[in-house]
């Protein structure tokens, strides 16, 4: 019998708010909030130029915040000179210094990670992120019937 207790909503909630913590440990003193530090993931690994309004959707899309409040997000980080507006705004181009931040942060977290699962069999990992994926998936479809129905 395992000591470890089923899946569920709880161990997600807790596993989530704990690497959260984590997370926010790194960030502190960088001036990046964690909605940040994922706008900052999205730039930098989605290649660093992007039309504004395109950005704006996958940044809501992926904090499930609206439109707005990501707009307001990447003003945010344009102020900070993390993002810079081209040609009328309609282009946002990822900084050096955010291309840096991120590097150096990635790194840090990365360490962590592997120590946190990165002795973990592959196959377990592999169920893990599928069932994750899963969830996430169907909880996508969830908002998306709530929104409808609002």
């Amino acid at each position: 019998m395992s000591s470890y207790p089923s899946f569920s909503a709880r161990v997600i909630g807790q596993t989530e708010k704990t690497l959260n913590a984590i997370l926010d440990r790194q960030l502190a003193g960088t001036g990046l909030t964690e909605p940040q530090w994922v706008i900052l993931t999205l730039a930098v690994t989605g290649g660093g130029t992007f039309e504004r309004d395109a950005f704006v959707r996958e940044v809501a899309g992926a904090l499930k915040i609206s439109e707005a409040q990501a707009q307001a997000s990447i003003d945010d980080l344009i102020v900070a000179q993390l993002l810079r507006a081209h040609g009328e705004s309609a282009t946002l181009i990822v900084t050096d210094a955010a291309r840096q931040l991120h590097s150096r942060i990635r790194t840090v977290v990365t360490e962590i990670t592997e120590r946190l699962w990165g002795d973990l069999p592959a196959e377990d990992l592999a169920t893990a992120g599928r069932v994750l994926s899963i969830i996430t998936e169907r909880a996508n479809a969830e908002l998306g019937r709530q929104s409808i129905g609002a």
